[in-house]
């Protein structure tokens, strides 16, 4: 198999700086089309490649907690777009071969797959395999017409087509399973940007979306006739609120033992002359005015760092990896030190890099964050883990899966 997508990988290669330009508008579309129906085939040998080793299990004996996230690492996708192939690659393993083969056959794309796939598995809990079948051969016609949100639509009815004596009762079941598959696709992804902001998407379900907007809604109104703010702005100043109500309660859990609070990073030399920009523990950037302004009525933690980043002073040492001590962990590591994971700190432990058991002491350049799966998996692997010579952790992987073990970090947080 490898040889084969090699010659053809080698094969598209060679169309890539084909002169377009001189094929006559006839050989570009027949061109475009035959393209398009190889992305098609080719998406079907990944998903069949994927369901292999998602049920191998190769993630988790190279280190990552799941598939999705190993795929991320592997080919650079988003987490749920990696989710997404892993669903459809299982659905299509589980009894859709036609589904699969018109897929394989250039005929449907993975996202009208993903559609008649979701709407045959609605057909055969409510009509049976039969029907089932039969609605994914008429929804493999359709989709030669109708895009994926169309073909969606028109797949709500039809059993009007392959069961019409039932069609009715089954309308209800497709519903409750539309929410399902809402509640199954829920998300919210926060996508750092290089100037520190955040960018939101995600897709919230019917419930989610009623809490969210009865809390914002009451604060996106216009202050006042010189409200010059956009729709837009509104929304994200009440969400803002929101968030400043929410810690205000005080009832928020816990942040890896610490109460919500604000960590300022700073050099030095700003720190005895004026204050400068800061940089709060999940890596965001804030001008020295916003400092200032939040450092008003919240609890402000002067850290100071040598050149190269390493904490020189937080307050005492506890005999625990808490308060003073976790902070300047938070402030080194950013999150999970374990490479190519990005799980903030808040999901982190502590861990002793030589065991307390033998004798470590509880300390900065004894101490790594790791998440909850990275932090066992170390315990239970043959990784090991050091402090370079800049006083950042890095990972060594075992033999086997990296015969000269070339130490890694993590490349998702941002050091100062």
């Amino acid at each position: 198999m490898v040889e084969e997508l090699a010659l053809a990988e080698d094969a598209v290669a060679a169309c890539v700086d084909a002169p377009a330009w001189a094929l006559p508008e006839h050989e570009l579309i027949a061109a475009l089309d035959v393209a398009h129906r190889l992305q098609q085939r080719l998406a079907a040998v990944t998903l069949t490649l994927i369901r292999e080793l998602d049920g191998r299990g190769t993630a988790r004996t190279q280190g990552a907690s799941c598939t999705a996230v190993w795929l991320r690492e592997r080919l650079r996708l988003t987490i749920p777009a990696a989710r997404r192939l892993i669903d459809l690659a299982t659905a299509l393993d589980a009894g859709n071969p036609g589904i699969r083969q018109a897929l394989a056959d250039g005929h449907i794309t993975p996202d009208q797959a993903r559609v008649i796939s979701d709407t045959a598995t609605t057909v055969q809990t409510t009509a049976g395999t039969e029907a089932a079948d039969k609605a994914v051969g008429v929804l493999t016609d359709w989709a030669r017409q109708f895009d994926p949100t169309l073909l969606r639509k028109l797949g709500t009815r039809i059993l009007d087509h392959v069961a019409p004596d039932i069609a009715d009762a089954a309308a209800q079941a497709a519903l409750e399973a539309e929410a399902r598959r809402a509640t199954r696709d829920r998300h919210l992804t926060l996508s750092e940007q290089t100037d520190g902001r955040l960018r939101l998407t995600g897709t919230l379900d019917a419930e989610a979306a009623g809490l969210f907007r009865a809390a914002i809604d009451p604060l996106t109104s216009p202050s006042g006739p010189d409200d010059s703010r956009s729709p837009g702005q509104r929304r994200h100043d009440a969400l803002a609120e929101v968030c400043r109500l929410a810690l205000r309660t005080g009832e928020l859990p816990d942040s890896g033992g610490d109460p919500a609070q604000i960590v300022v990073t700073t050099t030095y030399d700003a720190l005895t002359a004026t204050l400068g920009a800061g940089t709060l523990d999940t890596g965001l950037q804030l001008t020295p005015e916003t400092v200032r302004r939040l450092a008003c009525d919240a609890t402000l933690l002067p850290a100071v760092l040598g050149g190269a980043g390493q904490v020189l002073d937080v307050g005492r040492q506890r005999r625990l990896i808490t308060g003073p001590l976790r902070r300047a962990l938070v402030l080194r590591d950013r999150g999970c030190a374990f490479p190519g994971c990005d799980r903030p700190p808040r999901w982190c432990d502590a861990h002793h890099i030589r065991h307390w058991a033998d004798g470590g002491p509880t300390s900065l350049t004894n101490a790594v964050l790791l998440c909850g799966h990275h932090h066992r998996h170390l315990h239970h692997s043959d990784w090991t883990v050091q402090l370079a010579g800049d006083g950042h952790p890095e990972f060594i992987p075992p033999a086997w899966l990296d015969p000269e073990q070339v130490p890694r970090r993590n490349h998702y947080h941002r050091r100062t």
